[in-house]
């Protein structure tokens, strides 16, 4: 058995947790097949994961956090929080916000401490035809931050998310929102790095902003083509957009360095993006595959390796500009 751990210190990460995407769980809409709830907790544990992120609640776990309880008990697993896509860029953020509440209501009586916020241009995550304009963003940052302080007074935690096919994607939509809110970032290599953002960079830059992490690996050479505009997000997803750590090309090895020199001390969790488009595969096969590789490879980073280059710049910077 490979060890996930529950909050233990890995790769000098001081927390580390799972994430049912690794399972082919995820909110986007026409995603593919998701595997059920005991089979992804099952592995979890089987892995020695003692923590989780939720997966879409309502379509696959219920809103409700004596059923989200009652599915992690016979696991062991904690919760850590979970990915929340709200609509914030409009006018009235009431509909988002009341969203926000339920959503956070039931995550922190289900024992959750993050509030995963994807900003989302419509419910299908359609984008509007026009980007924003400085106010558009000064009005987005001030709903950032009434969802922030709305988690808060719930005992959670916000943090926004880049990700791609959002409002916060390339790297000019991502230094327009850390200027116009002061919430706290998921930091997400594999994300920024589609986005033309070198992780490594943003982590030495705004460390203070980081109070959480997806540990996530990206493919350039797909990612490329996803950019191009050549595949779309699933068919990018199918054609191994997302790798086991340290498989691809966002650096994260000495990012994961540069977190624990800082002294890191939220989630890290595990990530890889991926969609199962055919028949459900046997148990003990499938995505488990890639997650025991991820967790192979931080038990695999020695402590003598080098860390971010000196000027605090590693190999993902030339990566971001080559895949805008």
């Amino acid at each position: 058995m490979v060890d996930g751990g529950a909050g233990k210190g890995r790769a000098g990460l001081a927390r580390v947790a799972g994430a049912p995407i690794s399972w082919g769980v995820c909110e986007v809409p026409g995603w593919g097949a998701m595997l059920p709830p005991e089979r992804v907790f099952a592995e979890m544990a089987q892995l020695g994961i003692g923590a989780t992120e939720l997966g879409p609640l309502d379509d696959w776990l219920p809103l409700d956090a004596e059923a989200i309880r009652a599915a992690l008990a016979p696991h062991a697993l904690t919760l850590v929080g979970g990915f929340v896509p709200l609509v914030l860029h409009e006018q009235d953020p009431a509909p988002a916000l009341a969203r926000a509440r339920q959503v956070a209501t039931t995550m922190a009586a289900a024992g959750a401490d993050t509030f995963v916020l994807a900003i989302v241009g419509a419910e299908d995550w359609t984008l509007p035809e026009r980007p924003l304009d400085s106010a558009g963003w000064q009005r987005l940052g001030s709903h950032v931050d009434a969802v922030a302080e709305l988690t808060a007074a719930l005992g959670l935690q916000t943090v926004i998310h880049p990700h791609v096919g959002t409002l916060v994607e390339q790297a000019e939509q991502v230094d327009a929102l850390l200027a116009t809110t002061s919430a706290g970032w998921c930091l997400d290599p594999g994300h920024l790095l589609i986005g033309g953002v070198d992780p490594l960079a943003f982590a030495r830059d705004h460390f203070e902003r980081v109070a959480h992490v997806h540990l996530k690996d990206v493919d350039r050479a797909v990612a490329a083509r996803l950019n191009a505009g050549e595949l779309s997000l699933m068919q990018a997803v199918q054609a191994g957009l997302f790798r086991p750590l340290g498989r691809g090309d966002a650096g994260i090895e000495p990012l994961v360095r540069l977190l624990a020199e800082r002294g890191y001390d939220g989630w890290a969790v595990l990530e890889q993006d991926t969609a199962i488009s055919g028949p459900e595969p046997a148990p003990g096969s499938g995505p488990i595959g890639d997650v025991i590789a991820s967790l192979a490879f931080l038990d695999g980073l020695g402590a003598g390796a080098s860390g971010a280059d000196a000027d605090g710049l590693g190999a993902s910077a030339a990566t971001a500009e080559a895949i805008r």
